[in-house]
């Protein structure tokens, strides 16, 4: 974060509104669109689609810290990151992920489990963060506005 911002001045903490809601972003920079959040930011406080793409519209590096391995001990909290995935996946944004394990051991799927709807999209979510890793999905150009909407 601090090498891609280039130790900028103006990186603070924002926030962004959208449909009458307001999204705290700890870090960030407007000058460079890049924004930095802990996996509890987003995660864990009730956030929905329209904030994760008010987030991959505005910026065009996220940067998710703390991310632990998940169970289904916390369904909502895997639901919303999934949901986050996706948004930034549509948005063509920069994801780097700071996490406790790599994208193929970040959540153990139960087969037994009554949650197998939320197993198979977060199989699409692992394939999803895999491309993102790519240098052809590096390449892409952010589909996001180059407008803060805060």
């Amino acid at each position: 974060f601090v090498s891609l911002t280039k130790g900028a001045e103006d990186v603070m903490t924002t926030t962004l509104r959208t449909q009458g809601r307001s999204v705290s972003v700890p870090q960030s920079s407007s000058r460079y669109n890049i924004a930095r959040f802990s996996f509890n930011d987003l995660c864990r406080k009730p956030l929905g689609a329209a904030d994760y793409l008010a987030i991959g519209e505005t910026y065009n590096t996220v940067f998710i810290e703390d991310v632990p391995k998940l169970s289904m001990n916390d369904v909502n909290v895997v639901r919303r990151f999934i949901v986050f995935v996706d948004a930034m996946y549509e948005c063509h944004v920069k994801l780097v992920i700071h996490a406790e394990a790599a994208p193929g051991e970040l959540f153990q799927v139960d087969l037994e489990n009554q949650f197998m709807d939320e197993a198979f999209a977060f199989d699409r979510t692992r394939s999803r963060l895999d491309e993102m890793g790519s240098k052809e999905y590096l390449r892409r150009r952010w589909s996001g506005s180059s407008q803060s909407s805060s």
